[in-house]
């Protein structure tokens, strides 16, 4: 048979590589120890295995690949649960493991399709052939031989588009709220984190719009590569969000501003930045994030990177880290003295910490004790 190669397929065969750089960054350590990264590097994998699928279903190459025929619906359902999970560890500090159970549904699926798994090859292409491309001649098959699946495996399109309807209401619902808390515009935040979340809710949103309106309008799974290509477009676009981001491309001087060099403000500049800068961190506390960085600090209060790290170096006399340390460490206090039993690397991932270790390093240089000894002096007190 022929191969059908043409952009979709060149396109989403771009995004799958993408995709799987990204599963990189997300599922690295330490990346993958905040739950975040966790959430949205699950969502990124059954997305990829899903668009992966379609680009052998729709290419054809799927006939050398036969046994992972339908290998992708447990994955699609399985986004939503991810998306809600991801959104709700940015929106609520206390995470309890309960909410693990929303992945249930998509294994108990994936233990449902283990009787379609295990029928030969030709009940596979034939399923590939009645969704892809109806019309052409299946093979030869007994299927009364063979369990047949619960009746539940044949719903899987409306399944997958509830599970996107439900988790994505249940998303923006969160998102909507933290926008409210934090009384900011959705349409202008001003807060690194809360962009994330606006992105993620877009991405979600056009995403299931994309998917409902291909099912309408084609016939079986003839479309699937049009709404994989768009989610390819996603893949990339959320790439470029992270590079945007990305402090690399942004280096200041981790050393204080020598005090030779001209002064880029004046005492009174300086004093009024280190004020709005000390109700920033003490009211909306963005250290908290684990991608704070002086360039987001920057934007936040107005100035540019140069100006705030020179106030810093300046006024407080310490560098930017050195400040960001010491409201977490101060945070961490905080919260061993009002929660004894948190864990320590709860209370790390909580203060913006991408590791246990680089917590202990920083706590112990400000505390000169580490966690765990602090708890200890603390119930000892008591």
């Amino acid at each position: 048979m022929s191969y059908q190669i043409d952009l979709f397929s060149v396109f989403i065969l771009l995004g799958i590589v993408q995709g799987f750089f990204l599963l990189f960054f997300f599922f690295s350590k330490p990346n993958r120890l905040v739950r975040t990264n966790l959430f949205h590097g699950i969502m990124l994998f059954c997305i990829v295995g899903c668009i992966i699928e379609i680009f052998l279903m729709y290419t054809g190459y799927i006939v050398h690949f036969l046994h992972l025929v339908d290998f992708g619906e447990a994955l699609g359902i399985t986004i939503g649960p991810a998306f809600y999970l991801m959104v709700r560890s940015l929106t609520r500090p206390n995470f309890n493991k309960i909410n693990y159970l929303h992945f249930a549904f998509p294994l108990i699926y994936l233990f449902l399709q283990i009787p379609f798994f295990i029928m030969p090859e030709d009940a596979k292409y034939n399923a590939w052939i009645a969704a892809f491309h109806p019309g052409w001649p299946e093979r030869p098959f007994d299927y009364s031989a063979y369990p047949r699946e619960p009746w539940i495996t044949d719903y899987c399109t409306e399944i997958t588009i509830a599970s996107l309807l439900i988790y994505g209401t249940l998303g923006m619902i969160e998102v909507f709220r933290i926008f409210r808390e934090k009384n900011n515009s959705f349409w202008k935040p001003t807060d690194a984190v809360l962009k994330y979340l606006r992105w993620s809710v877009f991405q979600i949103s056009t995403s299931t719009i994309g998917i409902l309106l291909v099912k309408l309008f084609h016939k079986n799974d003839t479309g699937d590569h049009l709404f994989a290509a768009y989610i390819t477009f996603t893949i990339y676009a959320t790439s470029f969000q992270i590079i945007r981001d990305s402090t690399f491309f942004k280096p200041v001087n981790i050393t204080p501003v020598q005090k030779s060099r001209a002064s880029l403000i004046t005492s009174e500049q300086q004093q009024e930045l280190l004020e709005k800068l000390n109700r920033v961190m003490s009211d909306e506390k963005p250290y908290l994030s684990s991608n704070f960085s002086l360039p987001q600090l920057a934007r936040k209060l107005g100035t540019s990177v140069h100006v705030l790290s020179q106030a810093i170096n300046a006024g407080l006399n310490k560098t930017f880290f050195e400040m960001v340390a010491e409201h977490r460490v101060a945070e961490a206090k905080q919260i061993l003295r009002q929660r004894p039993n948190i864990k320590v690397e709860e209370i790390a991932e909580v203060v913006g910490y991408s590791s246990k270790s680089s917590f202990n390093t920083a706590f112990k240089k400000f505390t000169g004790t580490t966690p765990s000894e602090f708890r200890a002096s603390i119930k000892s007190e008591g």
